[in-house]
């Protein structure tokens, strides 16, 4: 089967979730013609870009490029209040290493230890970008808000997903199953939005 998108990821959480999310949105859409950026023997992108728009054009860019196909990004983040908007860009390695989830969650919960709950408000931020082999562009934006728990809560997710707590919700993002997550997270909101361009633009 002829590759037609390429996930510029190599996070498999991130694959199925985006995989999932593709295939609500458009429907028909047979996702195992989309691969992953670990199929393809690429060396790891280099994010120094200071938004999360600027990091997924990175690396899409880097896919579309290298490979001629079609590419698909996202950068994403939680951005605390009170921590002004950190960590931001740097919540996959906030703890140092890069990707150690619980070092990252836990490094976070310390630092908040003593910050009473009005002032926990946090958003998970998402920039997706797709681009094109011929050099086209587009980004969307998705964003979710809500708070932080004091301690984990749910096995489902990844990254901070155990201690935030979207608005109108009394349980965490890991304490849902995939389909209630992916109706309210900020990937569902930026990809939904670049779907339509995926749909349009792709010839599947």
């Amino acid at each position: 089967m002829t590759t037609k998108l390429v996930l510029a990821t190599r996070n498999d959480h991130k694959v199925e979730e985006l995989r999932e999310i593709l295939k609500e949105q458009l429907p028909g859409l047979d996702v195992s013609a989309i691969q992953s950026a670990r199929s393809f023997d690429l060396p790891e992108p280099v994010e120094n870009a200071v938004t999360f728009a600027g990091n997924a054009l990175i690396k899409a860019r880097q896919v579309a490029t290298e490979t001629g196909i079609a590419a698909l990004a996202d950068d994403s983040g939680i951005c605390v209040d009170v921590l002004g908007g950190a960590p931001g860009i740097f919540s996959a390695r906030w703890s140092g290493g890069h990707g150690d989830d619980a070092a990252n969650l836990d490094l976070l919960l310390a630092q908040l230890a003593d910050v009473p709950r009005e002032h926990r408000g946090a958003n998970f931020t998402c920039a997706a970008a797709l681009v094109l082999p011929d050099g086209r562009e587009f980004v969307k934006i998705g964003q979710v808000f809500g708070s932080l728990r004091y301690e984990r809560a749910g096995c489902g997710g990844f990254g901070y997903d155990p201690i935030f707590q979207a608005e109108g919700m009394d349980v965490t993002l890991a304490e849902l199953d995939v389909q209630q997550k992916n109706k309210i997270s900020h990937r569902y909101q930026a990809f939904s939005q670049i779907a339509p361009l995926v749909a349009e633009l792709i010839h599947w």
